[in-house]
């Protein structure tokens, strides 16, 4: 390995990551105190991130999105495989948080550069243990994410509005949805001119409470329609595919691990982001279990992409629209904030407001409408990200990475090792442990195979059953984009109009979904 590439890789960075900009960084002093913190062994900063809000705010990062998706991906994997894949998710992206965090340490322990500030953990991670290449490579599949989480959220929060429009309305405003999303970047995009969100790390908390808040909610509402509606409720016919879509939306769900090693770098004892772990993860599936058994047992195949609007009881829809809308608007403003500064970096961007910022800042949110309005759906876009960059930052990585630097912290302790060297796989196989060995490769080859056939299944997805024309060409072709589908609920039994209510007004009109 060529020292000087790894000597111009170590140099310090202007910027930031996705949530803390460098002037905050000036805080956060090293202690070395004791022969602990001088060797790297509990490395700790004096200010910083305590582990329980840590493990809240990786909650705050990941619950939202992927949770109004969930009970879709219950029934579309049949309640029982559902309910298994889910926990197995669980316990895979559990263990791929764990040896991230881990392998942090192992960083801190092994490269004292790292004990201080670190514009892309993630990517030094690749970096010293596949070599500068990798690092390139998941700098992408990050950038890819972040980019692709935006325009879901945007999607989600235009769609919730929209819907929360018709229902105050009571279906009088007929407003073209593609509008929507025009409006709501258009009030986002001063908020992305800040530098960075690094005086609103309570946001994310504030998210994680939206969301609790909304699974009660949801729960609640799905307690009022079940007599109503479970004896109507069937499931959808068995396809394959119905699996492979679920497996992206459970994935998306339990996948925000691309920010996780720079929210541990801030925290004050980086070591103790097991616990944060262990703590968010328990939480996440204890929001996610209830919503996706009660969206099964009450609403069966009358659910589409979100469980909040088969809510019938309006007053709970709507509170749980406005929860969840928070929630993304929230999570867009940190998303946006380390897209940004990428771009700005590569045209030599100054770190001063000023017009080269609002240019390029504003090129982005362009992009991001661009995509939004090109996919206007954000189900298989969903299931699309789920299959394909977070199995990367998710689960391949994760563990790829653990593993080899793993077994070069391993050799390091036997024998004299040149700090730069790039372990071969033969070594890696003699180094690191065998338990983690089987575990990582477990991971890597359910990962490989489940990604590629989420990936090709939201694909079909997006271009046959769920395609809907890109909102720039509708106009054109005299299609309807309002998606004014005759109400704001999406009502029970097959045909989708079964309530509890005097009348049918408030359903929407009956459109396949999972055939």
């Amino acid at each position: 390995m060529d020292n000087q590439a790894f000597a111009a890789m170590d140099a310090k960075k202007k910027g930031s990551g996705p949530y803390f900009t460098e002037s905050s960084r000036t805080s956060i002093v090293t202690t070395t105190t004791d022969e602990e913190n001088m060797r790297g062994d509990k490395f700790q900063h004096q200010h910083g991130l305590h582990w329980i809000i840590t493990g809240l705010f990786v909650v705050g990062d990941m619950a939202g999105g992927g949770l109004v998706a969930l009970p879709t991906a219950v029934i579309q994997s049949q309640f029982w495989p559902g309910i298994i894949i889910s926990f197995i998710m669980c316990l895979a992206t559990a263990y791929t948080a764990y040896a991230l965090g881990e392998s942090w340490v192992i960083m801190q322990k092994r490269w004292p550069e790292y004990r201080e500030h670190c514009r892309k953990p993630y990517a030094e991670m690749g970096a010293r243990s596949l070599g500068p290449r990798i690092k390139a490579v998941v700098s992408g599949c990050i950038d890819a994410n972040q980019f692709g989480t935006a325009v879901v959220y945007l999607l989600l929060s235009a769609k919730n509005i929209h819907d929360s429009i018709k229902a105050f309305s009571g279906g009088s405003v007929n407003l073209n949805f593609c509008f929507v999303i025009l409006i709501l970047a258009a009030f986002l995009l001063p908020v992305t001119f800040l530098k960075s969100p690094q005086d609103f790390w309570w946001a994310v908390v504030l998210a994680m409470v939206t969301t609790t808040v909304a699974v009660i909610l949801i729960c609640i509402g799905g307690g009022i329609d079940y007599h109503t509606c479970s004896p109507h409720s069937e499931l959808p016919e068995f396809r394959i595919t119905n699996y492979f879509l679920a497996l992206g939306t459970f994935l998306f769900s339990y996948g925000g691990h691309a920010a996780f090693p720079t929210i541990q770098h801030d925290m004050r004892k980086p070591y103790e982001f097991r616990k944060s772990v262990v703590l968010a993860f328990t939480i996440l599936q204890t929001l996610y279990l209830p919503v996706g058994i009660i969206g099964y047992l009450t609403y069966g195949d009358s659910l589409r992409e979100s469980v909040i609007n088969a809510i019938q009881t309006v007053w709970i829809q709507q509170a749980i629209n406005i929860l969840i809308t928070v929630h993304c608007i929230l999570t867009l403003t940190i998303v946006f904030n380390p897209l940004n500064q990428e771009v700005e970096e590569v045209f030599n961007v100054p770190q001063h407001f000023g017009v080269k910022r609002v240019v390029v800042r504003t090129g982005m949110m362009v992009a991001v409408v661009f995509v939004a309005e090109s996919l206007p759906t954000f189900g298989p876009l969903l299931d699309l990200m789920g299959g394909s960059t977070l199995t990367l930052t998710s689960l391949i990585f994760p563990c790829l990475f653990y593993v080899y630097l793993q077994a070069g912290h391993e050799k390091a302790k036997g024998e004299k090792c040149v700090p730069d060297e790039i372990l071969s796989p033969r070594q890696v196989l003699a180094y690191a442990p065998k338990r983690t060995i089987i575990i990582c490769a477990a991971i890597i080859v359910f990962a490989t195979i489940g990604g590629g056939a989420a990936t090709f299944s939201a694909i079909r997805e997006l271009s046959t059953t769920q395609f809907q024309y890109p909102c720039y060409v509708a106009p054109f072709l005299h299609v309807d984009m309002s998606n004014n589908e005759g109400g704001h609920t999406t009502c029970c039994g097959r045909w989708s109009n079964v309530t509890w209510h005097q009348t049918t007004e408030s359903c929407m009109e009956y459109k396949p979904f999972f055939n």
